[in-house]
């Protein structure tokens, strides 16, 4: 396998999250400047600033940095999210083909969270992150309504919900 850039892994994952949207029937923009956020989605609650991170598979855990990084005159210049720079936080696992979502509290003003693919060696329960509980259309209804978007045979679009949001009955 070829072994991608750190671009070209954002890249990846910025599609898939765009993928995930547009199955899920969510309108995507991408910011004109150079903001803190990869992507706007457009939601029934309002608009929501999304980071991308690529999501990496270490054992039973996938791990997301945090953190921004960028390229300065003495070296890299790394620092977490502030409040108010981003409102969601999307994960995207390639070797998993998966995508998350990470609410504020887990993705603002930390330095990396991980999400747990399966048991702990210790059986512990509490305090876990399950990736199963972060997946994007599951975690997305948490954030308000969704509407499934579907064509009316004149061409316009009209609104049908279903449940769990993106199952085609």
């Amino acid at each position: 396998m070829i072994e991608l850039t750190t671009n070209q892994k954002g890249l990846l994952t910025e599609a898939a999250v765009v993928k995930e949207c547009v199955a899920l029937g969510i309108p995507v923009a991408r910011p004109l400047d150079d903001e803190p956020y990869d992507l706007i989605l457009e939601l029934p609650t309002g608009l929501a600033r999304v980071q991308c991170k690529t999501a990496t598979k270490k054992g039973d855990v996938l791990v997301v940095s945090c953190r921004r990084c960028r390229r300065g005159p003495g070296g890299f210049i790394r620092r977490r999210y502030a409040v108010g720079e981003i409102d969601v936080m999307a994960a995207y696992c390639a070797e998993l083909d998966t995508c998350y979502l990470l609410p504020m509290e887990l993705s603002v003003d930390r330095t990396a969270v991980q999400l747990r693919l399966g048991p702990t060696r210790n059986n512990q329960q509490r305090l876990i992150n399950w990736a199963k509980d972060y997946e994007f259309g599951a975690r997305l209804s948490l954030l308000g309504p969704i509407a499934q978007l579907g064509e009316r045979l004149h061409g316009m679009q009209e609104a049908g919900g279903s449940s769990p949001p993106g199952s085609i009955a």
